[in-house]
C-alpha cells in the first residue's frame, strides 16, 4: 500500500476488489464499515474513499474511539458551549461539526460505550449534532465510516454493542483479509517498502535475495502491513550489505519459550490473569489494540487490567 491516499498499491486479487468497490462507492453518501485485523490497513483504505468521493476537497477527520476516556471522547465528538462544564471556558465544535460536508472516520468504533453509541445512532438518523451545554441542535453533513479489529455480530450478542447503529453503519461492509492471507501483496509489499525505506534514509538501494524474500513469504505476520513495513526497515537499517539474506531479515519470534512461567496448579484467578496479559502484550510487541484483540476484551478493559497489575507487569505499552 501507498503512502499516496489516492492509490492503494496491490496485487492481491481479493484486494483489488475491495478497492474496486471501494472506488464505485466512494460518491455516495452511504455509511461504510470496514473490518480487519489490526495493521491491514483499514484507514489507508477510509482515506482512499474519501479521496475518490465529491467530499475530497475537504479536510478528512478522524477519531480513535479506543484512545481517549469515555468523557473526553464525548466531548471531542459532539463539542462543547462556554460553560457546559468545570473548565469549559470557551465553545469548542466537536468533530462531527469539523467534518460538515466531508468524511469522518470513526477509528475502532467498537470501543465507544452504549451512551455515546446511543448519540452517534441519532446524529446518524437526525443528521444533526448537539454540543454539551447546548439548547438546541447543529445540522451536518457528514459521511460516516468506521472501522473496527472485533466481530461485530459477536459484541451486538454479548451487548456490548447496539444492533441498530450496527445496521446504520454497515451499509457498505469491507472486509480487509490479514496479510498472511495475501502472498502477492507480500512480494509487492516488501519490495515497495525496501526502495521507501532506503529512500528515506539516504541509503543505497538495497534487494531481497530469494532466501530472504521466502522468509517474507513464510512468515504470519500477526502485525500485519504494519509490522511488515517495520521489519523491512529495521532490517535495512541494521544490515551494512546491499543484499539482504535470510539472516538480515530481523523478525522477531515472540512465541513462549520453554522455559518461560506458565500456568500451574494452585495459582490464583488473578496471577493467571496476570501472566496471560504479560504473555499477549510480549507476543504483540506491547501494542495493546492488537493484544486486545487476542484476548477478546476491548481496548478499555485492557488499560484497566494494565493499571491494575502495572506493578507486576512491569511494562512500557503502546497503544
Amino acid at each position: 500500500m501507498s503512502s499516496e491516499f489516492n492509490l492503494i498499491n496491490t496485487a492481491d486479487p481479493t484486494m483489488r476488489r475491495l478497492v474496486q468497490m471501494a472506488e464505485n462507492v466512494a460518491g455516495s453518501r452511504a455509511s461504510v464499515l470496514i473490518s480487519g485485523e489490526s495493521g491491514t490497513g483499514k484507514e489507508l483504505m477510509a482515506r482512499y474513499i474519501h479521496s475518490k468521493s465529491s467530499r475530497s476537497g475537504r479536510p478528512f477527520v478522524a477519531i480513535n474511539c479506543a484512545a481517549m476516556p469515555e468523557g473526553l471522547l464525548e466531548s471531542e465528538l459532539f463539542g462543547y458551549e462556554k460553560g457546559a462544564f468545570t473548565g469549559a471556558l470557551n465553545r469548542k465544535l466537536g468533530k462531527f461539526e469539523l467534518a460538515h460536508k466531508s468524511t469522518f472516520l470513526l477509528d475502532e468504533v467498537t470501543e465507544m460505550s452504549l451512551p455515546l453509541q446511543a448519540k452517534l445512532l441519532r446524529v446518524l438518523q437526525e443528521g444533526e449534532v448537539e454540543r454539551l451545554g447546548a439548547d438546541r441542535p447543529q445540522p451536518v453533513d457528514v459521511r460516516i465510516i468506521a472501522t473496527t479489529n472485533r466481530n461485530l455480530l459477536e459484541s451486538i450478542q454479548q451487548g456490548g454493542f447496539r444492533e441498530d447503529l450496527y445496521y446504520r453503519l454497515n451499509v457498505i461492509p469491507l472486509e480487509i483479509p490479514p496479510l498472511r492471507q495475501r502472498k502477492a501483496d507480500i512480494r509487492l509489499l516488501s519490495e515497495l517498502f525496501l526502495e521507501m525505506s532506503c529512500a528515506n534514509n539516504g541509503l543505497e538501494c538495497k534487494e531481497l535475495l530469494p532466501e530472504a524474500r521466502e522468509k517474507l513469504l513464510s512468515w504470519s505476520w500477526p502485525g500485519n502491513v504494519r509490522e511488515l513495513q517495520n521489519v523491512i526497515e529495521r532490517s535495512v537499517l541494521m544490515s551494512p550489505q546491499r543484499q539482504l539474506s535470510e539472516a538480515d531479515i530481523l523478525i522477531k519470534d515472540f512465541r513462549p519459550q520453554p522455559s518461560d512461567p506458565a500456568l500451574m496448579p494452585g495459582m490464583t484467578v488473578s496471577e493467571a490473569e496476570r501472566l496471560l496479559i504479560l504473555k499477549t502484550l510480549e507476543h504483540t510487541c506491547q501494542n495493546r489494540t492488537q493484544a486486545a484483540q487476542l484476548l477478546g476484551i476491548s481496548i478499555r478493559t485492557l488499560r484497566n487490567k494494565i493499571n491494575e497489575y502495572r506493578d507486576g507487569l512491569n511494562l512500557g505499552v503502546t497503544s
